[in-house]
């Protein structure tokens, strides 16, 4: 074997850009778990308002659905009513 470098020596980093590379790190690290508790706390409060409006959302389409069905039957009695005659 010869002793033949497969690649250059790594250079020394400057103690000042690891120091700035760490810092940048743990400040994105800390930034990005306060922005998620302040959007995490937005979003339950949106389902918690949701939670609370989901009977009557549910409660309306229900009753839309009926007057829906309800037109049909009647328009198909109407239609069927028609044809026998």
């Amino acid at each position: 074997m010869s002793s033949v470098e497969v690649g250059p020596r790594p250079l020394q980093v400057s103690p000042l850009i690891k120091f700035g590379r760490w810092s940048l790190l743990l400040t994105g690290i800390l930034y990005g778990s306060l922005h998620q508790r302040r959007l995490s706390k937005k979003e339950n409060a949106r389902r918690e308002q949701e939670l609370k409006e989901k009977p009557i959302r549910d409660a309306k389409l229900a009753e839309e659905k009926r007057r829906i069905q309800e037109a049909e039957a009647k328009m198909l009695s109407e239609t069927l009513s028609t044809l026998v005659k």
